[in-house]
């Protein structure tokens, strides 16, 4: 019997073809965001000013190591499953659903304003893509939930900037990068 074009000749055993795909494809979404987070950390950390430049600044490229870890162990599972990954610019592009990171040159404040949002994103999905794995591979369930330990202390760096003494992000309410950037420098600024 010929396999089917859409299904990977082999996948780890356990799993049938049609599992090891769909666990694949759920790993393709992760690897793209991952990959556009890796990304826009390191073009904040680029593009940030102020005076706390240089906190945040140097916060960023551990983080970057760390998302650009995860794409690698990500792409690594997608091949162990007998599926390709695909990791290049136009196809990352073609395939997101979020859009792209909206500051350029700003300050702290705003950088990590927008930063809330696109951590949020990160980690909502993520956690939408363990939960969708966990009765079809423990092992890429298992891989996933390592990386939400991780983003989500990142995001806690990222809010600990935003967050009053009370417990309040300056940031609450917003759903955009630019509205919560908006909002973080008010606060501040306030």
């Amino acid at each position: 019997m010929a396999a089917r074009k859409d299904l990977p000749r082999y996948t780890v055993p356990t799993l049938s073809a049609k599992d090891g795909a769909r666990v694949a494809a759920i790993l393709q979404e992760r690897l793209n965001s991952l990959t556009d987070l890796h990304l826009t950390l390191k073009h904040v950390h680029w593009n940030v000013v102020g005076p706390h430049f240089i906190g945040v600044h140097e916060m960023l490229d551990p983080q970057v190591a760390a998302v650009r870890a995860m794409t690698d162990a990500i792409a690594e599972r997608i091949a162990t499953l007998g599926s390709a990954p695909v990791g290049t610019p136009g196809a990352l592009v073609k395939a997101r659903t979020w859009e792209d990171y909206h500051l350029g040159r700003a300050t702290a404040i705003e950088h990590l304003g927008a930063l809330d949002e696109v951590y949020q994103g990160i980690i909502a999905a993520h956690r939408k893509a363990a939960k969708d794995t966990e009765a079809l591979d423990l092992v890429t369930n298992d891989l996933l939930i390592s990386h939400l330990h991780q983003l989500e202390i990142f995001h806690w760096f990222v809010r600990a900037h935003l967050e009053s003494a009370g417990g309040v992000l300056s940031t609450e309410g917003e759903t955009t990068e630019l509205g919560a950037a908006r909002k973080a420098r008010e606060a501040r600024a306030g």
